[in-house]
């Protein structure tokens, strides 16, 4: 699978680029299914909050940007439908759109919903996630980003690639998510990571590791 982990979605020219590099196609001519679960399990994210991400109109660009058809992947709904139903969908559209939230919470039902499972399998397909999107392809999250606890406990999630991510980095509106906080956040961590800006993404394709940046992005 090829992953474009944003901070806040496609939000500059350089992101969409990278985007549209990673699709083979323009995103005019691209299916996506888009995937809110993240955002009921976190306590700042309600169903508004969901609304906004299906209709494209959020401030993180992403079910807006053009796409030839959409649709929603509703996690939570998959055990009950069945994968022979659903798995034929994620098959059939070019890229998965995952919203953020909380990763913990997103992590839980790729895994409950069978998707997990899936995605190692979709050689080509491309993920972008957005905040908790991105994150839950990493190893861990770090205590400070708990919010969901899942049964089982701990920080992990889904590991496809070696990092970790520290997004929204000097956001004007989380004075908590400094250079100096990321550092210590990363200190507890035993794999690299990442803080990124929302003008930054980390680019992933057959192993090979990018960031798109606009903005500012530190590796730790």
């Amino acid at each position: 699978m090829k992953l474009l982990l944003t901070s806040a979605g496609v939000k500059n020219p350089s992101i969409r680029r990278a985007l549209v590099d990673l699709l083979g196609k323009p995103v005019e001519e691209a299916d996506a299914l888009c995937i809110p679960t993240a955002g009921y399990g976190h306590p700042m994210v309600g169903p508004a909050g969901a609304w906004r991400f299906i209709t494209g109109r959020s401030a993180a660009p992403m079910c807006g940007l053009g796409w030839r058809s959409m649709g929603v992947l509703e996690l939570t709904a998959l055990p009950g439908i069945g994968a022979e139903r659903w798995r034929p969908w994620v098959r059939q559209a070019d890229v998965l759109l995952a919203g953020g939230g909380d990763a913990l919470y997103l992590c839980h039902w790729m895994r409950r919903s069978g998707l997990a499972e899936l995605l190692p399998s979709l050689h080509e397909k491309v993920w972008v996630g957005m905040s908790a999107g991105s994150m839950v392809m990493t190893p861990r999250i770090g205590d400070d980003f708990v919010e969901w606890k899942p049964p089982a406990g701990g920080d992990e999630t889904l590991g496809l690639v070696d990092f970790s991510l520290f997004p929204h980095l000097d956001h004007p509106d989380l004075p908590e998510n400094t250079m100096a906080e990321a550092e210590r956040w990363a200190a507890a961590l035993p794999n690299p990571a990442y803080a990124i800006d929302d003008e930054t993404a980390v680019k992933v394709a057959d192993g090979v590791v990018e960031v798109v940046s606009e903005g500012h992005w530190q590796l730790i």
